[in-house]
């Protein structure tokens, strides 16, 4: 498959891209289009011609999907797209966070906490313990404050088990035999359609 990301720019970029793009991009004034980042990986810097714009690269909160088709009928899966470029005006604040809040499409606005599910509060002391406990259960000791219930089943639904494994199976009704009888035995069965007048 193919590597892929989503390069999201303002407008005004946007019509510059598409002049720069376009059959008639010798009389643009954007003659160059480059991406560098530094050395974090997740911030660097946009240009378009000699103007240089910040960007960021943030994950998506879900994966999309990148198809392509060569018929208009059948699509070949091209690529899982898991991260977005985003490219910022000059006076634009830079994200704080490295996900990024928001899927592609309306309905997918502040995805994290409409569509998937919350992340448990866990007490980390409570962790801690279980953990510690699973590590000496894994090496053959006994685990510390652990509560022993030994539960027992009453006499009487030991002897329902019992009496239930001895009822035998019912078994299935035999089908009475029912002869066939007729009037007309081993001879097809005729309409009045089939009767035929001879006379003519």
């Amino acid at each position: 498959m193919e590597e892929q990301f989503l390069l999201r720019v303002p407008p005004s970029i946007a019509e510059r891209i598409e002049r720069l793009l376009s059959e008639n991009a010798s009389s643009s004034e954007d003659k160059s289009l480059d991406l560098s980042f530094s050395e974090d990986g997740r911030s660097g810097t946009f240009i378009l011609g000699n103007d240089h714009f910040p960007a960021s690269l943030l994950d998506l909160p879900c994966i999309v999907e990148s198809y392509k088709t060569y018929d208009d009928s059948v699509l070949i899966k091209t690529a899982d797209i898991g991260q977005m470029i985003m490219v910022r005006e000059e006076g634009d604040s830079a994200p704080d966070v490295v996900e990024y809040r928001h899927g592609l499409t309306p309905p997918m606005r502040d995805a994290r906490r409409r569509r998937f599910r919350r992340e448990p509060d866990l007490n980390p002391e409570l962790v801690r313990r279980v953990e510690k406990d699973l590590l000496k259960i894994m090496a053959g000791r006994t685990a510390e404050n652990v509560d022993v219930e030994v539960a027992e089943q009453e006499e009487d639904g030991d002897e329902n088990a019992r009496n239930a494994s001895k009822k035998a199976a019912p078994t299935p009704a035999a089908k009475p035999d029912v002869p066939e009888t007729g009037a007309n035995a081993g001879e097809p069965d005729r309409s009045d359609s089939d009767e035929s007048d001879d006379s003519i």
